[in-house]
């Protein structure tokens, strides 16, 4: 049995600056849902998108891919390998998303220049600043690893955080319960944020906290 995400120090920085991206609604990937917005004539006029159910897709490349006219590390500490989307078809979803939170999907690059396979999936509580994911141990045998990665600039989070994310998630209490941790790391609401770039997250080798 061999785990295909987690095992090395960088599939563990991209999904942390991944979170760091979800987290700012200035980042590339908080612009990206921004537009969703502005491009839908169906959606209801919002100056919170967040507030809406959201697919996230990360993409974890091999470390040393390249690609044309930008660096692995410039693309990964601007989110380009985030994606967002509508969830359309919620039956898509193998979680009950209660309300606020926003389903995510990790695929990992099989190898140099190779395509992405299924890696992971879970659920990003972005009040909290956290993605609680479920990593692919073997896919055949339907065994995964829980796991939390919690964002690399918040060093004390709240006291009893994770027991306040499985009541959240089994809809025992409301988002609006949750302690307002994403604030702090929010350039729309703290303008004195200053993103980590990749190389900072990478020499601090923030990593995971087991379920």
């Amino acid at each position: 049995m061999m785990r295909i995400l987690g095992s090395s120090q960088f599939d563990q920085c991209v999904l942390t600056i991944a979170l760091v991206h979800l987290c700012n609604q200035e980042s590339y990937v908080g612009q990206q849902l921004h537009h969703i917005y502005q491009a839908d004539d169906s959606s209801e006029p919002t100056n919170n998108p967040w507030l809406t159910s959201h697919w996230f897709t990360i993409y974890i490349p091999h470390p040393d891919q390249e690609f044309e006219e930008i660096t692995l590390e410039q693309g990964l500490t601007r989110g380009y390998n985030v994606e967002v989307k509508q969830i359309n078809h919620p039956d898509q979803i193998p979680y009950t998303l209660p309300r606020k939170a926003h389903f995510v999907m990790v695929l990992k690059q099989k190898g140099l220049n190779q395509d992405y396979a299924l890696a992971a999936t879970g659920i990003f509580i972005r009040p909290l600043a956290v993605l609680k994911l479920d990593i692919i141990d073997d896919i055949d045998q339907a065994i995964y690893q829980p796991v939390f990665v919690k964002h690399p600039i918040i060093r004390d989070y709240p006291s009893g955080w994770e027991q306040k994310i499985r009541q959240y998630l089994n809809q025992e209490i409301s988002s609006e319960v949750l302690p307002d941790v994403v604030s702090y790391v929010d350039r729309a609401t703290n303008s004195d944020y200053r993103p980590p770039t990749w190389d900072e997250i990478y020499l601090a080798a923030q990593g995971f906290v087991g379920v």
